[in-house]
C-alpha cells in the first residue's frame, strides 16, 4: 500500500486547507485511516482518525475545527482543516492500519501564519 499525502501550504490565520491522503488501493478495507501531525523535535501525533465503518474521533485541540472524511471511489481520505491557528503549523501524515500491516504516506507541510 502506498499513501500520497497533499494539499499542505502556507495559509494565514483562520484560514482552512484541505489536506488528501490518496491510496493506491481501494481503502473500503483498511480498518482505520488517520492523519497525524508532527513538529520538529517532538513526536509524531495524532490528529483524527476515520474507521472502516465511518465512524470518526479527534484529538481534543482540533475537534469542530477539522474533519475527516473519505471518497471510497478516490480511494482517498481527506482532512478538512477550519479556523487554522498559527499552533497546527507541523507536518502532516496519513497512516492506514490495514489487516496486513500499517502504511504511512510521506508528510505534507502546513504553515499557519499569525
Amino acid at each position: 500500500v502506498q499513501l500520497q499525502a497533499s494539499g499542505g501550504g502556507l495559509v494565514q490565520a483562520g484560514g482552512s486547507l484541505r489536506l488528501s491522503c490518496a491510496a493506491s488501493e481501494s481503502i473500503s478495507g483498511f480498518n482505520v485511516v488517520g492523519w497525524y501531525r508532527q513538529v520538529p523535535g517532538k513526536e509524531r501525533m495524532w490528529v483524527a482518525q476515520i474507521f472502516r465503518n465511518g465512524y470518526t474521533n479527534y484529538e481534543d485541540s482540533v475537534k469542530g475545527r477539522f474533519t475527516i472524511s473519505r471518497d471510497n471511489a478516490k480511494n482517498t481520505v481527506y482532512l478538512q482543516m477550519n479556523s487554522l491557528s498559527p499552533e497546527d503549523t507541523a507536518v502532516y501524515y496519513c497512516l492506514a492500519r490495514t489487516s496486513f500491516g500499517h502504511y504511512w504516506g510521506q508528510g505534507t507541510q502546513v504553515t499557519v501564519s499569525s
